[in-house]
């Protein structure tokens, strides 16, 4: 999984660790085009979501978050940062993001959320199978 470690001075979750990327829509945006445009200023990573639907929609009060998984290689080194939000990215194992939940270093996402990420990562659905 690819995560980042979030800047100092950011608003929200100062220096903690977080899967990347994360943002919010403007006006005018659907969730795939809000999605392209973080990916884009947080990483410098440019992927086409227009045939690409959230793997998972987490709901809240008053909003939401749509949850991507995009299974791709990527170099890290051709990564380009926004250095006001981002100060560095890693690969990183269930071990070790449940480890960094555990050390209070990772946003405190639900552990249960990490390991449905984890186990969808090849797949998409509820099912461990495809329907028959």
């Amino acid at each position: 999984m690819l995560i980042q470690h979030r800047q100092k001075n950011t608003e929200r979750w100062p220096n903690l660790w977080d899967l990347s990327v994360g943002g919010g829509v403007i006006s005018g945006d659907t969730s795939q085009s809000a999605v392209e445009r973080e990916l884009m200023e947080e990483i410098g990573l440019k992927i086409s979501f227009d045939r690409i639907r959230p793997a998972i929609t987490v709901n809240f009060a008053s909003v939401f978050d749509d949850i991507y998984i995009i299974n791709k290689d990527i170099d890290l080194s051709n990564l380009k940062l926004q250095e006001e939000e981002v100060q560095e990215v890693k690969s990183a194992t269930l071990e070790e993001v449940l480890r960094k939940i555990d050390e209070g270093i990772f946003i405190p996402y639900h552990k249960s959320l990490i390991v449905l990420l984890f186990a969808m990562k090849d797949q998409m659905g509820t099912r461990t199978m495809a329907e028959k």
